[in-house]
């Protein structure tokens, strides 16, 4: 009789601490994230936006073209002597991947979400006495710089790479400030990707 009131209390008490890890766990877990043809957030502690994406059960919807990417390659040279594109907006004439169509025939990525993107280049200077400079521009303004000025080198690369925060709609893209470039082969590239929607 005594061992099983023992039994019977190890029982009470193992099953109380079990409900009391469910509900501390219940209270402290992060969103639980579905995936499918749209993404569900499930949240203990909802709050609702300006836009009331949040419902009373703490679920969000988030739409389901979160997958953004692009590639570009350049073919052929590009001499800012007989550019017709003032801007100098270095144009990519082949698109290797572009997902979510995020990258426009004018070389220019524009954003469909906020979010935080990584973009990189790699631009191959031409001639040995020359210089070049390569900017990655947000909305008109530039943000990274590469260089590449190695007289005694024919082909140089300037490369660089960046995070950055983009709000929809913002555009980014390459300008050429100085030199020329050598596309061929496919040597000079531009790519990103959206890292994750906020």
């Amino acid at each position: 009789m005594y061992a099983n009131d023992v039994f019977a209390i190890i029982i009470v008490a193992v099953g109380l601490a079990v409900q009391a890890e469910f509900a501390v766990a219940q209270n402290d877990t992060e969103p639980i994230i579905l995936e499918g043809k749209c993404l569900v957030v499930c949240d203990s502690n909802p709050t609702s936006d300006s836009k009331g994406s949040s419902s009373a059960l703490g679920m969000s919807l988030r739409t389901a073209n979160s997958k953004v990417a692009f590639s570009a390659v350049r073919s052929n040279n590009h001499e800012p002597s007989d550019m017709s594109n003032k801007t100098r907006i270095i144009h990519f004439d082949q698109v290797l991947v572009n997902v979510g169509n995020s990258f426009t025939l004018e070389s220019v990525f524009l954003s469909p979400r906020k979010g935080i993107y990584s973009f990189n280049f790699h631009v191959i200077k031409v001639y040995q006495s020359q210089t070049i400079q390569v900017n990655l521009m947000l909305n008109g303004k530039p943000v990274i710089s590469a260089f590449a000025g190695d007289r005694d080198v024919t082909r140089e690369a300037a490369t660089n790479g960046v995070l950055l925060f983009l709000d929809k709609k913002d555009k980014v893209y390459l300008k050429l400030e100085q030199g020329n470039l050598q596309g061929g082969w496919q040597y000079s590239t531009f790519s990103g990707f959206l890292l994750f929607p906020l």
